[in-house]
């Protein structure tokens, strides 16, 4: 349930908030891009109406290629990340089990020895 009484419809939310997430991050680089092209387009007073808006289009679709590019790649490589550190920490994970078995082993074997020693002690007293 959410805090207003609604059921969450299984894990549908999350997904629809990334979603939509990332239609606005889109558009505002979209936007964005389209302001930078206005400006380039300013500083160049002798551009006909219709060589600015090619120009536009062209380095607004220019930017968002680059833009799908390297986030791409950023994905790609937090993927890599993410299982260079889950392999990294399922090896910490195994010797730490292995050390911490091998001192209770040891706990318990000198925990036997002193206890047989003091059988030992016991029955020469």
């Amino acid at each position: 349930m959410t805090a207003g009484g609604h059921p969450v419809p299984d894990g549908r939310e999350g997904a629809l908030a990334d979603e939509a997430e990332g239609y606005l991050l889109a558009r505002a680089h979209h936007d964005q891009a389209h302001r930078d092209a206005e400006e380039l387009c300013a500083r160049l007073p002798w551009l006909t109406t219709g060589q600015a808006d090619d120009l536009t289009r062209h380095y607004v679709r220019q930017r968002t290629d680059l833009t799908r590019r390297m986030l791409r790649d950023t994905v790609r490589r937090a993927a890599e990340l993410r299982q260079e550190y889950e392999a990294r920490y399922a090896t910490l994970r195994r010797d730490l089990l292995r050390r911490h078995a091998a001192v209770a082993s040891a706990v318990l074997a000198c925990a036997a020895a002193v206890g047989s020693a003091v059988v030992l002690l016991a029955r020469r007293a």
